[in-house]
């Protein structure tokens, strides 16, 4: 028996058989409500065999159209095994059940309430010899008189161990159900979920076509795999804008149903189907020159298969859709086409779509139509779309330098779009059509990106270096390799990868850049790019100075479009190198509140993690975690296994920190092996310190310590040379706990070294604290004050309560306990503002040992407020008006009013000037 939980349904599968498992000692029922596709059959057969298991009696009955007019079918196909069992019941009963089946000759009419009870006291008389599950599945399609008879049953149970499963089609309780039965409803699969379910199906699909498929299907399980089935099938896209066509399975499906409309209202639904992504009910009529009557729609809205709404025309279902679309002959889809290009005349966008799909072979006309569609989405934000646009147009062309150059294109706006699997894909097409080495060369930047996304570090790097020699002419397409280079040098780790960026940046000109036109970057954002691979070079000498407001051209300096976007990520990695906590946090947020406007991430993927750390090294959790939300359905959706990991390890930290006991080390899970550890030493340190974490909240400070011990090599080389240093304190902290402080004295000179003349605020607190914890006691008092002295290190408020909490242990052991006092004091408030519960608890205990009386710490008010309303009250507090804050989280005015409006009671304010009260790093 496999009782595994079905994909994205994890949550319902427990609910459902959680109640099936009730039932054996007490009546339950539930109602599964869904629209067609969503699951309810197969979690009513999970729970079938599931009850099976466990010694369950299971009645089954499923509504049929065919037989919802033939009164108590539905009643007899539910107790046709418990037929034999109609000898124990009184002679009475058992002649109204034998006259409502047919079994006996009517004398009289039967007795409706007699029935009834028949039906009460056989289920009842059955369960009590044996648990009893009954699964009733489109309910909405029994007869009247069986939906009557199963739903006063229903309201009669006492207490016989009786479940009754029902499901039905659509959102909303079918007619006749008894009130007050539960309702488990059944919406569309959330995108890691719809991702899941469509990495399960056999054989995997490309890049383009698993897009489409999880487009398409719309969160929909059954369009997931049927969809799939088809693309697998190597059928030819079918439905306008790069669509899937239609299989068996839906023709059963919907095709009867179709056809039964008549031809005038199939003709309608076609054209709806043909309309891809307008469905206005305007246009979609005039195309199709059916006047301004909308009866000719009733009797597909009668059948299900569409609804009409606010000038909107939806399918029921997203195979309708592919079955009327491939249900129809060539011609009269070619028709279609053709029709809405000629009353679309005023969109050109969609215009070039209709062409497309009516066009039948290579058309330059067609083709540059396409080009100048992806030129106006992405203006609109739609990077997806201009990709397809431009794949299209490539394909279309009948040139093979326009092939290549709309290919190549085709390959920038993928990679912008953040799909790796189709960047793969458009470089192998670039490269059968073209030997330019410019182009190629763009080409493989977008190759490489998907190949690092993959975990793949070394090949990527080696796809950039081997496109790169000879070298391009033009100098944007060689800053882009350089930037790439870094970027990998930085997932890697390597030392051999990150060696080559200084080269490649030196053979860049800044005088020579845009002269290959497949524009690779804004012209505007070269000076800022180039100064962002110039920082990662070498993050200590390079990265604090170019922040300087006083550089000109200033990095801190907005740009105008597409260009802005860049510049804020290449300003939030120089201050994620700089340990400007504030500023980085400030970039990154701006920088995806721009790229969500545009529906995708893009190669802005890359700064997700190193957001999300900063998040958490600065005590902002609750904006982790739903930063952490967020990669994960895009690392899911689009397969980038090493964000994927990442957030694996994030999220355990995360866990650790909060106190919570968990799993840890290379057995912990398949993050460990998802992808090489080697070529990807930035997952490696987040596995690390998050395996660290875990097992010193469980306790185990042993494993703790050898786990971040791996962050440095024997000799105190760092196994990243940016992240590993960063845990230093936390390290030299396990050492002492575990009596290694000589073993761990050599790691942290040469992370002094590392560090420089000048370290930053975060580096000289952790060094002093990780001095501290390692000293002879002549020094280790002065260490500890260096460590906790500094206000500016406040932004990393865990690093500096812990530095506290380990100061004052120190100073309780020496006898100074009210000295410890304070620093306890203030280390237990942050703990608890945080929420890391078993370092509250370690201060509450040495307040305890140091003579105070504690009682457990409430959190803080602004615990109660979401990340996203913490945001709004902190630049609130900060003196922004409404409208700066709406500007810098792409909101209106409107939206940030509402949401202070609700968080004023919620933090027992009254005015604006309060909210700075809530804050002390303003």
């Amino acid at each position: 028996m496999d009782e595994r939980p079905l994909i994205g349904r994890e949550a319902q599968t427990d609910r459902i058989l959680g109640v099936v498992g009730a039932g054996r000692r007490a009546p339950q029922a539930l109602l599964v409500l869904g629209e067609a596709g969503t699951g309810k059959t197969a979690l009513l057969d999970l729970a079938a065999e599931h009850a099976r298991g466990i010694g369950t009696k299971v009645l089954t009955s499923q509504g049929y159209e065919g037989e919802s007019e033939q009164s108590f079918a539905s009643l007899h196909q539910l107790l046709l095994p418990l037929l034999p069992d109609l000898a124990g019941l009184p002679a009475h009963l058992r002649e109204a059940l034998q006259t409502a089946f047919g079994m006996v000759a009517a004398g009289k009419p039967v007795d409706s309430m007699l029935l009834r009870v028949a039906v009460l006291t056989l289920l009842a008389d059955v369960s009590r010899r044996r648990p009893l599950l009954l699964i009733v599945d489109d309910i909405q399609l029994f007869d009247r008189d069986s939906r009557e008879v199963l739903s006063f049953v229903l309201r009669r149970f006492a207490a016989e161990p009786v479940t009754v499963l029902l499901a039905a089609r659509g959102l909303t309780p079918p007619a006749g159900i008894a009130a007050g039965v539960p309702a488990l409803v059944l919406g569309p699969l959330t995108g890691p979920a719809a991702a899941r379910l469509l990495e399960a199906q056999p054989h995997s699909l490309p890049g383009r076509a698993r897009i489409d498929v999880l487009e398409q299907a719309d969160g929909n399980p059954l369009a997931i795999i049927e969809l799939c089935r088809a693309a697998r099938g190597g059928s030819a896209t079918g439905l306008p804008g790069g669509g899937l066509p239609q299989t068996l399975r839906i023709q059963e499906m919907f095709a009867t149903r179709l056809r039964a409309l008549p031809a005038s209202t199939q003709r309608l639904v076609l054209y709806a189907a043909a309309s891809s992504d307008h469905t206005d009910l305007a246009t979609i009529m005039a195309a199709a020159k059916a006047g301004s009557d909308l009866a000719v729609w009733g009797p597909a809205e009668d059948a299900g298969l569409i609804a009409i709404a606010d000038g909107q025309v939806g399918f029921r279902h997203p195979l309708v859709r592919a079955a009327s679309y491939q249900g129809s002959s060539a011609h009269l889809r070619q028709r279609a086409h053709s029709d809405f290009a000629a009353v679309l005349e005023a969109d050109p966008a969609r215009r070039a779509w209709h062409l497309a799909a009516a066009c039948l072979g290579p058309d330059e006309s067609v083709a540059a139509a396409l080009e100048n569609t992806a030129g106006i989405v992405e203006q609109r934000g739609g990077l997806f779309a201009a990709a397809r646009a431009l794949e299209r147009a490539a394909e279309f062309s009948p040139a093979e330098a326009d092939r290549a150059r709309r290919y190549a294109n085709a390959i920038r706006a993928a990679s912008n779009a953040g799909d790796p699997s189709w960047v793969g894909e458009l470089y192998t097409k670039v490269a059968a059509v073209t030997e330019d080495r410019d182009m190629l060369c763009a080409s493989a930047c977008g190759a490489a990106m998907a190949l690092s996304f993959y975990g793949r570090q070394r090949e990527a790097f080696q796809v950039l270096m081997g496109a790169a020699d000879p070298p391009p002419k033009d100098g944007t397409t060689m800053l882009a390799v350089a930037a790439l280079v870094h970027t990998i040098g930085f997932q890697s780790g390597l030392a051999e990868i990150r060696r080559p960026v200084a080269s490649l940046l030196d053979r860049v000109s800044l005088d020579d850049v845009g002269a290959f036109p497949t524009q690779l970057m804004p012209s505007e954002a070269v000076e800022v790019i180039w100064a962002g691979v110039f920082a990662g070079i070498d993050p200590v000498a390079n990265a604090p100075a170019l922040l300087s407001r006083t550089r000109r051209p200033s990095l801190l300096t907005p740009l105008p479009g597409p260009a802005e976007v860049a510049r804020l990520q290449v300003v939030g990695s120089i201050a994620f190198f700089s340990d400007e906590p504030d500023l980085a946090l400030d970039a990154f947020r701006q920088t995806f509140a721009l790229l969500r406007s545009y529906g995708a991430m893009g190669t802005g993927a890359n700064s997700l993690a190193p957001m999300a750390v900063t998040l958490i090294d600065t005590g902002r959790w609750a904006e982790a975690d739903e930063l952490l939300t967020e990669m994960w359905t895009l690392a899911v959706v689009h397969r980038l296994t090493h964000v994927e990991v990442a957030v694996d390890a994030l999220r355990m930290l995360l866990s650790g920190l909060r106190g919570a006991p968990g799993g840890g080390g290379e057995a912990a899970g398949p993050s460990w092996t998802a992808v090489s550890l080697a070529e990807n030493r930035a997952t490696h340190v987040y596995l690390l310190r998050a395996s660290g974490a875990a097992l010193a909240a469980s306790g185990d400070y042993e494993g703790a310590y050898r786990h971040l011990r791996q962050l440095f090599g024997d000799d105190g080389e760092p196994l990243h040379y940016f992240l590993s240093p960063r845990s230093i304190a936390d390290l030299a902290a396990l050492a002492h706990r575990t009596g290694r402080q000589q073993e761990v004295a050599p790691v942290i000179a040469a992370v002094r070294e590392l560090a420089g003349a000048r370290p930053t605020t975060r580096m000289t607190l952790l060094l002093h604290h990780a001095t501290a914890l390692v000293s002879d006691l002549g020094d280790a008092e002065q260490h500890f004050r260096l460590a906790v002295v500094n206000p500016a290190a406040e932004q990393w408020p865990l690093a500096r309560a812990q530095a506290r909490l380990h100061y004052a242990q120190w100073l309780r052991r020496r006898r100074r306990p009210s000295e410890a006092r304070e620093l306890l004091v203030t280390a237990l408030e942050t703990f608890t503002r945080l929420g890391a519960a078993r370092l509250a608890e370690e201060a509450r205990g040495e307040l305890r040992a140091s003579g105070v009386a504690t009682a457990p710490a409430a959190p803080g008010p602004l615990s109660e407020l979401t990340a996203h309303e913490q945001r709004i009250v902190r630049l609130a507090a900060k003196g922004l008006r409404n409208r700066e804050i709406a500007e810098q989280l792409m909101l209106s005015p409107r939206t940030i009013g509402a949401h202070l409006y609700n968080v004023y009671p919620k933090l027992g304010v009254s005015r604006r000037q309060q909210l700075r009260d809530f804050f002390d790093d303003l």
